[in-house]
């Protein structure tokens, strides 16, 4: 079995696009995290709003995916 140079340098660059996006989510969520914690433990009605701050990052995640599977259908050919 024979695989192309090519569809090798496809699935890592599919792979870099959803594991830096999950890394860059991963340290943003933690400082994103940690500071609306501190603001809820001061004001209890930033709850909401420290929620989605938190989610919003998750985002990038769903982009990377996102990318990855158009890199894999569009080039994997």
């Amino acid at each position: 079995m024979t695989v192309e140079i090519g569809k090798g340098l496809v699935a890592i660059g599919a792979g870099l696009a959803v594991g830096l996006g999950a890394l860059g989510t991963g340290i943003a969520q933690s400082r994103i995290g940690a500071a609306a914690m501190g603001a809820v433990a001061e004001k209890e009605e930033l709850l909401g709003r420290a929620i989605l701050l938190v989610a919003i990052p998750e985002t990038l995640v769903i982009l990377g995916f996102a990318v990855a599977a158009m890199v894999i259908v569009l080039l994997g050919r």
